[in-house]
């Protein structure tokens, strides 16, 4: 038992020399990576599209209304054969060639200053928007990013840890097979092994979840960054 003891400690030791050379994971990030995935987030993620389209269709409707004054106009003209008497019951035109006469609608004269107003505060508004959505964009990427390192790191504890509970294991069964150490005490480690293995694997659908949610809002493969 003397002998158990001692080596479970030696394990424990090793494992917390591990631990603690992982207990950090600030050093462990590229900045330099961090930018580029934000860049890469605000020219593919579909949302940021939509943002760019708004403003590209508030900056389109500005000459659109400019033009629309255009609208309060209404030209028209009526023509008379010069050979036709005036008072010609079937065509009763008092003055015979071309009349022209232009209309204004008063009331989509009053809209056009108000209609206009509201087209630069629409473009004001999606690109202010569009701004709000960029700084919230950066922040889940960040997040994203720091999650995948953290579980980068934790998958190296948690193979550590796995490997070292398997070591213990095994040095234990060949023990317990020479009839050096009691039945327990090598169910034990073998208990402890099950738990590290299962927390490592655990930890590498954490990894792989982390990843695909980061590649998501990129727009690309990790791998296929440059």
């Amino acid at each position: 038992m003397k002998k158990f003891l001692t080596i479970f400690a030696v394990s424990l030791t090793f494992l917390s020399v591990n631990l603690y050379a992982q207990e950090s994971i600030i050093g462990d990030i590229k900045y330099a990576d961090l930018e580029r995935y934000i860049a890469l987030a605000k020219e593919n993620y579909p949302k940021t599209k939509a943002f760019n389209e708004t403003i590209t269709k508030a900056k389109n409707e500005l000459p659109i209304t400019a033009l629309s004054y255009l609208d309060i106009f209404n030209a028209s003209y009526f023509y008379r054969p010069e050979n036709r008497s005036v008072l010609d019951p079937i065509n009763p035109y008092n003055v015979n060639g071309f009349q022209f006469g232009i209309n204004l609608n008063l009331g989509n004269f009053l809209q056009k200053p108000f209609n206009q107003r509201k087209a630069k505060s629409d473009l004001k508004i999606a690109q202010y928007q569009a701004k709000e959505y960029e700084l919230a964009l950066e922040v889940e990427v960040k997040k994203r990013y720091y999650n995948y390192i953290q579980q980068i790191s934790q998958l190296k504890i948690y193979t550590v840890s796995m490997q070292d509970n398997k070591n213990t294991a095994d040095n234990l069964r060949r023990k317990f097979e020479n009839g050096e150490l009691s039945l327990d005490t090598y169910n034990q480690s073998r208990i402890n092994l099950t738990s590290a293995t299962t927390l490592k694997i655990q930890t590498e659908v954490n990894y792989l979840s982390a990843k695909d949610s980061l590649e998501e809002i990129i727009g690309m493969k990790l791998s296929d960054v440059k």
